[in-house]
Protein backbone atom coordinates (compact mmCIF):
# COMPACT_ATOMS: atom_id res chain seq x y z
CA UNK A 1 0.00 0.00 0.00
CA UNK A 2 1.26 3.38 -0.67
CA UNK A 3 1.56 5.93 2.28
CA UNK A 4 1.68 9.26 2.09
CA UNK A 5 3.36 10.56 5.84
CA UNK A 6 3.43 13.79 7.77
CA UNK A 7 4.92 14.88 10.97
CA UNK A 8 3.66 18.71 11.39
CA UNK A 9 5.36 18.89 14.82
CA UNK A 10 8.71 18.77 13.26
CA UNK A 11 9.73 16.91 10.10
CA UNK A 12 11.23 13.48 10.60
CA UNK A 13 14.21 14.41 8.29
CA UNK A 14 16.10 17.46 9.69
CA UNK A 15 19.19 16.17 10.92
CA UNK A 16 18.77 17.99 14.86
CA UNK A 17 18.19 15.31 17.10
CA UNK A 18 15.02 15.23 18.71
CA UNK A 19 12.44 12.18 20.32
CA UNK A 20 9.53 13.14 18.13
CA UNK A 21 11.74 12.55 15.17
CA UNK A 22 13.09 9.29 16.13
CA UNK A 23 9.62 8.20 16.71
CA UNK A 24 8.60 9.58 13.16
CA UNK A 25 11.24 7.71 11.64
CA UNK A 26 10.67 4.76 13.74
CA UNK A 27 7.02 4.70 12.82
CA UNK A 28 7.41 5.23 8.91
CA UNK A 29 10.08 1.94 9.00
CA UNK A 30 7.54 0.23 10.65
CA UNK A 31 5.00 0.94 8.02
CA UNK A 32 7.59 -0.50 5.89
CA UNK A 33 8.35 -3.44 7.18
CA UNK A 34 4.60 -4.08 6.33
CA UNK A 35 5.65 -3.95 2.87
CA UNK A 36 3.96 -0.66 2.53
CA UNK A 37 5.73 2.03 0.04
CA UNK A 38 5.96 5.42 2.47
CA UNK A 39 6.62 8.46 1.37
CA UNK A 40 7.06 11.98 3.48
CA UNK A 41 4.59 13.92 1.81
CA UNK A 42 5.54 17.13 3.00
CA UNK A 43 8.11 19.22 5.02
CA UNK A 44 5.67 21.84 6.18
CA UNK A 45 6.22 22.38 10.10
CA UNK A 46 2.99 23.68 11.40
CA UNK A 47 4.40 23.98 14.82
CA UNK A 48 3.51 27.36 16.82
CA UNK A 49 4.41 28.86 20.16
CA UNK A 50 1.69 31.52 20.04
CA UNK A 51 3.60 34.25 20.85
CA UNK A 52 3.69 35.65 16.59
CA UNK A 53 0.40 36.99 15.90
CA UNK A 54 -0.99 35.68 12.27
CA UNK A 55 1.59 33.17 12.25
CA UNK A 56 -1.17 30.35 12.90
CA UNK A 57 -3.32 31.73 9.59
CA UNK A 58 -0.17 32.03 7.61
CA UNK A 59 0.68 28.49 7.96
CA UNK A 60 -2.59 27.15 7.40
CA UNK A 61 -2.39 29.03 4.23
CA UNK A 62 0.27 27.50 3.31
CA UNK A 63 -1.26 24.09 4.20
CA UNK A 64 -3.70 24.46 1.97
CA UNK A 65 -2.15 25.35 -0.63
CA UNK A 66 0.06 22.43 -0.36
CA UNK A 67 -2.90 20.25 0.29
CA UNK A 68 -4.26 21.32 -2.98
CA UNK A 69 -1.30 20.81 -4.70
CA UNK A 70 -1.10 17.58 -4.06
CA UNK A 71 -4.72 16.96 -4.92
CA UNK A 72 -4.47 18.00 -8.16
CA UNK A 73 -0.71 15.71 -8.38
CA UNK A 74 -2.37 12.81 -7.37
CA UNK A 75 -6.32 12.77 -8.19
CA UNK A 76 -6.60 10.28 -10.35
CA UNK A 77 -2.66 9.06 -11.02
CA UNK A 78 -1.77 5.35 -10.68
CA UNK A 79 1.11 6.72 -7.45
CA UNK A 80 -1.54 7.93 -5.27
CA UNK A 81 -1.57 7.53 -1.73
CA UNK A 82 -3.61 4.48 -0.53
CA UNK A 83 -4.03 6.20 3.30
CA UNK A 84 -2.37 8.91 4.97
CA UNK A 85 -0.65 9.05 8.04
CA UNK A 86 0.01 12.29 10.35
CA UNK A 87 2.55 11.91 13.75
CA UNK A 88 2.33 14.13 16.30
CA UNK A 89 -0.88 15.79 15.94
CA UNK A 90 -2.32 19.08 18.91
CA UNK A 91 -3.34 22.32 19.19
CA UNK A 92 0.47 23.47 18.86
CA UNK A 93 1.00 21.71 15.74
CA UNK A 94 -2.27 21.26 13.82
CA UNK A 95 -2.21 18.72 10.19
CA UNK A 96 -3.61 21.28 7.58
CA UNK A 97 -3.10 18.94 4.75
CA UNK A 98 -3.83 15.19 5.55
CA UNK A 99 -7.57 15.70 5.93
CA UNK A 100 -8.02 17.57 3.22
CA UNK A 101 -5.89 14.84 0.65
CA UNK A 102 -7.39 11.95 2.37
CA UNK A 103 -11.25 13.28 1.32
CA UNK A 104 -10.16 14.25 -2.29
CA UNK A 105 -9.15 11.17 -2.68
CA UNK A 106 -11.27 9.24 -0.35
CA UNK A 107 -8.68 7.23 1.10
CA UNK A 108 -8.40 6.26 5.23
CA UNK A 109 -6.61 8.79 7.28
CA UNK A 110 -4.78 7.83 10.50
CA UNK A 111 -2.76 9.68 13.65
CA UNK A 112 -0.50 8.90 15.62
CA UNK A 113 0.58 10.16 19.12
CA UNK A 114 -2.25 12.66 19.32
CA UNK A 115 -3.14 14.76 22.33
CA UNK A 116 -6.16 17.52 23.22
CA UNK A 117 -6.02 20.29 25.60
CA UNK A 118 -9.79 21.99 25.78
CA UNK A 119 -8.81 24.94 27.83
CA UNK A 120 -6.42 25.57 24.27
CA UNK A 121 -10.17 26.05 22.74
CA UNK A 122 -9.86 30.08 23.20
CA UNK A 123 -6.91 32.28 23.15
CA UNK A 124 -3.54 32.31 20.85
CA UNK A 125 -4.03 28.29 19.50
CA UNK A 126 -7.81 28.25 19.27
CA UNK A 127 -7.57 28.20 15.27
CA UNK A 128 -4.73 25.45 15.66
CA UNK A 129 -7.37 23.78 18.91
CA UNK A 130 -10.08 23.47 16.32
CA UNK A 131 -8.17 21.78 13.32
CA UNK A 132 -6.91 19.01 15.53
CA UNK A 133 -10.14 18.67 16.47
CA UNK A 134 -11.73 18.71 13.13
CA UNK A 135 -8.38 16.07 12.09
CA UNK A 136 -9.14 13.76 14.90
CA UNK A 137 -13.34 13.50 13.94
CA UNK A 138 -12.03 12.63 10.25
CA UNK A 139 -9.32 10.24 11.42
CA UNK A 140 -10.19 6.21 10.75
CA UNK A 141 -7.83 5.51 13.04
CA UNK A 142 -6.18 7.54 15.88
CA UNK A 143 -3.48 5.38 17.90
CA UNK A 144 -3.02 7.02 21.41
CA UNK A 145 0.84 6.13 22.46
CA UNK A 146 0.20 6.76 26.40
CA UNK A 147 -2.66 6.86 28.88
CA UNK A 148 -3.19 9.94 29.73
CA UNK A 149 -3.78 10.79 26.08
CA UNK A 150 -6.08 7.77 25.44
CA UNK A 151 -8.34 9.25 28.15
CA UNK A 152 -8.23 12.72 26.54
CA UNK A 153 -9.30 11.95 22.97
CA UNK A 154 -12.67 9.62 23.67
CA UNK A 155 -14.72 12.55 23.48
CA UNK A 156 -13.32 13.69 20.15
CA UNK A 157 -13.85 11.06 18.30
CA UNK A 158 -17.22 9.92 17.09
CA UNK A 159 -16.47 6.29 17.23
CA UNK A 160 -14.65 5.33 20.34
CA UNK A 161 -13.58 1.65 18.28
CA UNK A 162 -11.69 4.12 16.33
CA UNK A 163 -9.08 5.40 19.30
CA UNK A 164 -6.46 2.40 19.46
CA UNK A 165 -2.87 1.90 22.03
CA UNK A 166 -0.03 1.63 20.76
CA UNK A 167 2.79 1.90 22.96
CA UNK A 168 5.75 3.93 22.24
CA UNK A 169 8.50 1.38 20.84
CA UNK A 170 12.29 1.94 19.80
CA UNK A 171 14.59 -0.67 18.06
CA UNK A 172 16.09 -2.46 21.27
CA UNK A 173 18.72 -4.95 19.18
CA UNK A 174 21.77 -1.80 19.01
CA UNK A 175 21.22 -1.28 22.69
CA UNK A 176 21.17 -4.99 23.74
CA UNK A 177 24.15 -4.94 21.38
CA UNK A 178 25.93 -2.12 23.41
CA UNK A 179 25.53 -4.17 26.73
CA UNK A 180 27.52 -6.86 25.65
CA UNK A 181 30.33 -4.15 25.11
CA UNK A 182 30.22 -2.38 28.41
CA UNK A 183 33.34 -3.52 29.66
CA UNK A 184 35.56 -1.99 26.74
CA UNK A 185 33.03 1.17 26.27
CA UNK A 186 33.05 1.87 30.22
CA UNK A 187 37.34 1.96 29.80
CA UNK A 188 36.94 4.20 26.35
CA UNK A 189 34.01 6.30 27.55
CA UNK A 190 34.29 6.70 31.20
CA UNK A 191 37.82 6.22 31.45
CA UNK A 192 37.40 3.50 33.54
CA UNK A 193 36.58 5.70 36.32
CA UNK A 194 34.81 4.19 39.00
CA UNK A 195 31.04 5.12 39.96
CA UNK A 196 28.47 5.10 40.09
CA UNK A 197 27.81 6.74 36.71
CA UNK A 198 24.87 8.62 35.90
CA UNK A 199 23.58 9.83 32.51
CA UNK A 200 21.21 12.34 31.66
CA UNK A 201 20.05 13.24 27.61
CA UNK A 202 18.31 16.06 26.69
CA UNK A 203 18.63 18.85 24.18
CA UNK A 204 20.11 21.84 26.11
CA UNK A 205 17.40 24.98 26.04
CA UNK A 206 15.09 26.92 27.32
CA UNK A 207 11.66 25.95 29.12
CA UNK A 208 10.79 22.46 29.59
CA UNK A 209 14.54 21.02 28.96
CA UNK A 210 15.89 23.56 31.30
CA UNK A 211 13.43 23.03 34.41
CA UNK A 212 14.77 19.39 34.38
CA UNK A 213 18.03 20.22 34.04
CA UNK A 214 17.37 22.39 37.12
CA UNK A 215 15.48 20.05 39.14
CA UNK A 216 18.23 16.98 38.40
CA UNK A 217 21.20 19.52 39.30
CA UNK A 218 19.10 20.43 42.93
CA UNK A 219 18.52 17.06 43.69
CA UNK A 220 21.93 16.31 43.13
CA UNK A 221 23.46 18.78 45.86
CA UNK A 222 21.02 16.82 47.93
CA UNK A 223 22.89 13.89 48.26
CA UNK A 224 25.56 14.50 50.45
CA UNK A 225 28.72 12.82 50.17
CA UNK A 226 27.58 10.16 48.24
CA UNK A 227 29.97 9.28 44.96
CA UNK A 228 28.53 9.90 41.65
CA UNK A 229 29.52 10.99 38.40
CA UNK A 230 26.98 12.40 35.64
CA UNK A 231 27.83 12.30 32.09
CA UNK A 232 25.81 15.15 30.54
CA UNK A 233 24.45 14.00 26.28
CA UNK A 234 23.00 16.90 24.79
CA UNK A 235 23.55 20.81 23.22
CA UNK A 236 21.77 23.54 22.25
CA UNK A 237 21.59 27.32 23.02
CA UNK A 238 21.26 27.33 26.97
CA UNK A 239 24.20 24.24 26.78
CA UNK A 240 26.84 26.94 28.77
CA UNK A 241 24.30 27.91 31.61
CA UNK A 242 22.93 24.42 31.79
CA UNK A 243 26.34 22.45 32.33
CA UNK A 244 27.12 25.57 34.77
CA UNK A 245 24.41 23.80 37.22
CA UNK A 246 26.24 21.26 37.48
CA UNK A 247 29.88 20.36 40.20
CA UNK A 248 32.58 20.26 37.29
CA UNK A 249 34.84 18.10 39.53
CA UNK A 250 31.51 15.27 38.72
CA UNK A 251 29.75 16.10 35.69
CA UNK A 252 31.23 15.17 31.86
CA UNK A 253 29.90 16.69 29.04
CA UNK A 254 29.23 14.83 25.94
CA UNK A 255 27.72 16.62 23.11
CA UNK A 256 25.19 15.64 20.61
CA UNK A 257 26.91 11.77 19.72
CA UNK A 258 26.01 9.56 17.34
CA UNK A 259 23.16 6.40 17.75
CA UNK A 260 25.92 4.08 18.11
CA UNK A 261 28.29 6.14 21.05
CA UNK A 262 25.30 7.32 22.50
CA UNK A 263 23.81 3.20 22.63
CA UNK A 264 27.52 2.34 24.09
CA UNK A 265 27.54 5.25 26.71
CA UNK A 266 24.38 4.08 27.95
CA UNK A 267 25.77 0.70 28.74
CA UNK A 268 28.19 2.00 30.21
CA UNK A 269 26.32 3.99 32.49
CA UNK A 270 24.65 2.36 35.96
CA UNK A 271 21.66 4.59 36.25
CA UNK A 272 19.67 7.22 33.85
CA UNK A 273 18.09 10.17 35.32
CA UNK A 274 15.72 12.43 33.96
CA UNK A 275 13.12 14.42 35.88
CA UNK A 276 11.36 14.53 32.53
CA UNK A 277 9.23 17.99 32.78
CA UNK A 278 6.09 17.73 30.09
CA UNK A 279 8.02 14.85 28.30
CA UNK A 280 5.30 12.80 26.03
CA UNK A 281 7.19 9.80 27.17
CA UNK A 282 10.54 10.05 26.78
CA UNK A 283 12.20 8.20 24.15
CA UNK A 284 15.73 8.36 26.28
CA UNK A 285 14.31 6.28 29.34
CA UNK A 286 13.48 3.77 27.00
CA UNK A 287 16.66 3.90 24.75
CA UNK A 288 18.27 3.75 28.18
CA UNK A 289 15.89 0.52 29.60
CA UNK A 290 16.90 -1.27 26.19
CA UNK A 291 21.04 -0.84 27.43
CA UNK A 292 19.85 -2.19 30.79
CA UNK A 293 19.73 0.72 32.89
CA UNK A 294 17.15 1.66 35.79
CA UNK A 295 15.36 4.64 35.53
CA UNK A 296 14.62 7.56 38.01
CA UNK A 297 12.12 9.47 36.46
CA UNK A 298 9.59 12.30 37.06
CA UNK A 299 6.25 10.67 36.55
CA UNK A 300 4.94 13.47 33.78
CA UNK A 301 2.65 12.87 31.40
CA UNK A 302 2.89 8.97 29.37
CA UNK A 303 6.42 8.40 31.38
CA UNK A 304 4.48 5.68 33.33
CA UNK A 305 3.88 4.06 30.41
CA UNK A 306 7.36 3.45 29.75
CA UNK A 307 8.95 3.04 33.23
CA UNK A 308 7.31 0.42 35.43
CA UNK A 309 7.74 1.76 38.26
CA UNK A 310 9.61 -0.59 41.24
CA UNK A 311 10.27 -2.96 38.77
CA UNK A 312 12.39 -0.49 36.01
CA UNK A 313 12.98 2.31 37.68
CA UNK A 314 11.25 4.94 40.43
CA UNK A 315 9.01 7.77 39.17
CA UNK A 316 9.10 10.76 41.52
CA UNK A 317 6.18 13.93 42.14
CA UNK A 318 6.87 15.94 38.67
CA UNK A 319 8.48 18.83 39.14
CA UNK A 320 9.96 18.14 42.97
CA UNK A 321 13.77 18.32 43.22
CA UNK A 322 13.47 16.71 47.21
CA UNK A 323 11.43 13.84 45.80
CA UNK A 324 14.12 12.82 43.08
CA UNK A 325 16.98 13.27 45.89
CA UNK A 326 15.06 10.53 47.96
CA UNK A 327 14.91 7.74 45.02
CA UNK A 328 18.53 8.79 43.49
CA UNK A 329 19.62 7.97 47.38
CA UNK A 330 17.72 4.22 47.13
CA UNK A 331 19.15 3.10 44.27
CA UNK A 332 22.68 5.04 44.80
CA UNK A 333 23.09 3.10 48.09
CA UNK A 334 22.09 0.28 47.35
CA UNK A 335 23.97 -1.62 44.05
CA UNK A 336 22.01 -4.58 43.90
CA UNK A 337 18.46 -3.50 43.33
CA UNK A 338 19.90 -1.10 40.90
CA UNK A 339 21.15 -4.19 38.69
CA UNK A 340 18.44 -5.90 39.33
CA UNK A 341 16.29 -3.17 37.93
CA UNK A 342 18.61 -3.06 35.40
CA UNK A 343 18.03 -6.29 34.31
CA UNK A 344 14.24 -6.07 34.60
CA UNK A 345 14.60 -3.41 32.36
CA UNK A 346 16.90 -5.04 29.48
CA UNK A 347 14.50 -7.99 29.73
CA UNK A 348 11.14 -6.16 29.30
CA UNK A 349 11.33 -3.52 26.85
CA UNK A 350 11.70 -5.41 24.11
CA UNK A 351 8.60 -7.48 25.06
CA UNK A 352 6.75 -3.91 25.91
CA UNK A 353 8.18 -1.27 23.48
CA UNK A 354 10.04 -3.30 20.55
CA UNK A 355 9.75 -2.78 17.11
CA UNK A 356 8.79 -5.61 15.76
CA UNK A 357 5.50 -6.87 17.58
CA UNK A 358 4.85 -2.48 17.78
CA UNK A 359 5.43 -3.08 13.91
CA UNK A 360 2.56 -5.76 13.61
CA UNK A 361 0.13 -4.06 15.49
CA UNK A 362 0.23 -0.79 13.38
CA UNK A 363 0.23 -2.87 10.11
CA UNK A 364 -2.91 -4.53 11.60
CA UNK A 365 -4.76 -1.45 12.24
CA UNK A 366 -3.85 -0.05 9.14
CA UNK A 367 -5.51 -3.08 7.07
CA UNK A 368 -8.64 -3.05 8.76
CA UNK A 369 -9.40 0.61 8.11
CA UNK A 370 -7.97 0.19 4.45
CA UNK A 371 -10.66 -2.20 3.80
Amino acid sequence: MRVAFHAPMKPPDHPTPSGDRRMARLLMAALRAGGHDVRLASRLRTWDDGTVPGRPARTRRRGEAIAARLIERWRGATDAPEAWFTYHLYHKAPDWIGPAVADALDIPYLVAEASRAPKRATGPWAEGYAAAEAALRRADAVLAMSAIDAEGLKAALPDPARLHRLPPFIDTAPFAAARKRRSRTRRRLLDGEAGPWLIAVGMMRQGDKRRSYEILADALRRLGDRPWRIALVGDGPAKDDIVGLFDPARARWFGILDPETLADLYAAADLKVWPAVNEAYGMALLEAQAAGLPVVAGAYGGVPDVVRDGLTGLLTEPGDPAAFAEALAVLLDDPAVRRAMGRAAAGLTPIDHGFDATAVRINAILRAVAR
